[in-house]
């Protein structure tokens, strides 16, 4: 039976790292980042661009549309989202995040 694990859609997955070290975050500008924040209750969002995400604070499942997996963040987490994800936000806990969205997709 054919795995479909190439499939375009499986790709799209949301990376956590949990409490990345100060070093790492000095070193990615986070605090020069503008900052987003949102109260609790459910977004439909989808993303043009990848995202990376540092969460000040707040608690957020996210379920992507196009597979049933749901991933959990919140404060201290560095967050990266790729672009194309349609996905739904269910805040808990309402979020406070610096973010930045990668400007080397574009072709150069």
């Amino acid at each position: 039976m054919a795995s479909s694990s190439s499939s375009s859609s499986s790709n799209l997955r949301i990376v956590v790292q949990k409490n990345p070290s100060e070093s790492q975050l000095n070193e990615l500008g986070i605090k020069s980042w503008p900052k987003w924040g949102c109260s609790p209750g459910k977004y439909q969002l989808k993303f043009d661009a990848q995202e990376t995400c540092y969460l000040l604070r707040g608690k957020v499942k996210v379920s992507t549309k196009n597979s049933n997996e749901t991933v959990e963040f919140g404060a201290g987490d560095l967050v990266i989202i790729p672009k194309g994800l349609s996905c739904t936000w269910d805040v808990s806990v309402a979020v406070d995040k610096h973010y930045k969205f990668d400007s080397s997709s574009h072709p150069n």
